[in-house]
C-alpha cells in the first residue's frame, strides 16, 4: 500500500478529540454595600453598580465600575442616565474634576476610582458647569475591597483598597469562560398541531390568556440538529409573561431541559409551572432569552441567555440586580462562549 494512502487512512480513523465535560453552572452572588451593589462572574470579572439612597430618590444618574481579572485588571467606567436628563460632561469629586471625553477605561478610569474610593459623593457636571446630579459613594470603598478579595488582589500593588507590596504577577489570571458547543442552525421550525398545543398546555398547567383578544400561540424556532424550541405563553402578570419551554423533534414534543434555573426559578420565586419556563422570553439566532422583572421600572430582576447544545438548554449569560433601587443596568454573574461547527 502506498505510504501516503496509509497515513490518510490512519488519520481518518483516529477518534475526534474529546470535549471537556460541561461545567457546573454556578452564577456569582450579589452583595450590597450601602448604596452600591457588587457581583462577579465565573471569569472573575467584577461589576459595581450605584444604587439610589434608601433615604430618598436618586438623582437620575447611575455609575457602573467594572474590573477585569488578572494582573492587568483594568477598570472600565460607564455612566447611565435615567429619564430625559442632559448628559454630563465631567465628574467632580471635591476639588478634582474629570472630563468625560472618550472611553472611561485604563489609566484614566483607575485614577477616577482611586479618588472615588475615599470620597462620599460624586457630582455630575453639565456643559455649562452647572451640577446636574450626584451619585452616592457610601459603601463604594467596601465594595472595592470585596472585589480585591474575589480577584485575589489583597496585599498586592494592584488592589483598589486592600493595597500591599506584593507584585502584580502574584495575581492569578482570569479563568477562561466555558464553551457551549451548539449545532448549526439549519432547517425550518416545526409545525405544531392543535392537539399537540392542547397537550402542552395541559402538561404546563397553563392559565387562560388575560384577554380573549390576546394570541397565546406558541412561538416555535429551529435550534439546529432537527430540533425546534417552543415557547408557550402560560401565565401573565402586570409586566411579566411566563413561557413554558418544550422541545420538538419530529412528532415528539416534550418539556425542555436546562442546566440552570431559568425565569422566576432563577429569582427564587415559585414558578408555579411544571415544566422549565422563561419570562418575557424570545428566541433569536438560536439563542433563548429570559427577562424576569422584579418591578415595572426594570431596575431589578434576572436577565438570562441560553443556547441549545443538542440535549439541553445551556446558560451562556446571566445578569442580575437584587436591589430595586433605580439602577436598570444589571450585573453579570455568569458567562459562556457559544461555538457552532
Amino acid at each position: 500500500m502506498c505510504p501516503i494512502l496509509t497515513a490518510t487512512l490512519l488519520l481518518a480513523a483516529s477518534p475526534a478529540p474529546a470535549r471537556a465535560p460541561a461545567p457546573v453552572v454556578s452564577p456569582g452572588a450579589l452583595k450590597t454595600f450601602g448604596d452600591w451593589a457588587a457581583g462577579c462572574d465565573n471569569t472573575r470579572r467584577c461589576t459595581l453598580a450605584s444604587l439610589a439612597p434608601e433615604a430618598g430618590p436618586g438623582q437620575g444618574y447611575t455609575l457602573e465600575i467594572a474590573r477585569l481579572a488578572g494582573p492587568d485588571g483594568r477598570f472600565e467606567l460607564a455612566l447611565g442616565t435615567i429619564g430625559d436628563g442632559p448628559p454630563p460632561t465631567a465628574l467632580r469629586v471635591g476639588t478634582q474634576r474629570f472630563p468625560l471625553a472618550g472611553a472611561l477605561a485604563g489609566t484614566q478610569a483607575q485614577r477616577i476610582v482611586a479618588t472615588l474610593a475615599t470620597a462620599r459623593a460624586l457630582t455630575l457636571v453639565g456643559r455649562t458647569g452647572r451640577p446636574l446630579g450626584t451619585v452616592s459613594l457610601v459603601g463604594l470603598s467596601a465594595a472595592l475591597r470585596y472585589v480585591d478579595a474575589v480577584q485575589h488582589r489583597v496585599d498586592t500593588v494592584t488592589a483598589a483598597v486592600a493595597k500591599g507590596r506584593a507584585p502584580a504577577t502574584s495575581v492569578p489570571a482570569a479563568p477562561p469562560a466555558p464553551v457551549v458547543h451548539a449545532p448549526v442552525l439549519t432547517g425550518a421550525p416545526a409545525r405544531l398541531s392543535p392537539k399537540q398545543v392542547a397537550a402542552m398546555k395541559r402538561t404546563a398547567r397553563c392559565e387562560a390568556p388575560p384577554s380573549p383578544d390576546l394570541d397565546w400561540s406558541p412561538v416555535v424556532s429551529a435550534v439546529g440538529g432537527g430540533t425546534s424550541l417552543a415557547v408557550l405563553p402560560c401565565s401573565a402578570g402586570a409586566y411579566n409573561v411566563v413561557g413554558a419551554l418544550f422541545v420538538v423533534r419530529g412528532n415528539r414534543v416534550e418539556p425542555a431541559r436546562t442546566d440552570a434555573p431559568a425565569g422566576f426559578e432563577a429569582t427564587g420565586a415559585d414558578p408555579e409551572i411544571k415544566v422549565p419556563s422563561v419570562v418575557n422570553g424570545s428566541v433569536e439566532n438560536g439563542i433563548l432569552t429570559s427577562y424576569a422583572k422584579g418591578r415595572g421600572l426594570g431596575d431589578c430582576g434576572v436577565f438570562q441567555r441560553f443556547a441549545w447544545d443538542g440535549t439541553r438548554l445551556r446558560l451562556i449569560e446571566q445578569a442580575e440586580m437584587s436591589e430595586c433601587r433605580g439602577n436598570p443596568d444589571f450585573i453579570r454573574t455568569w458567562t459562556a462562549r457559544v461555538e457552532r461547527p
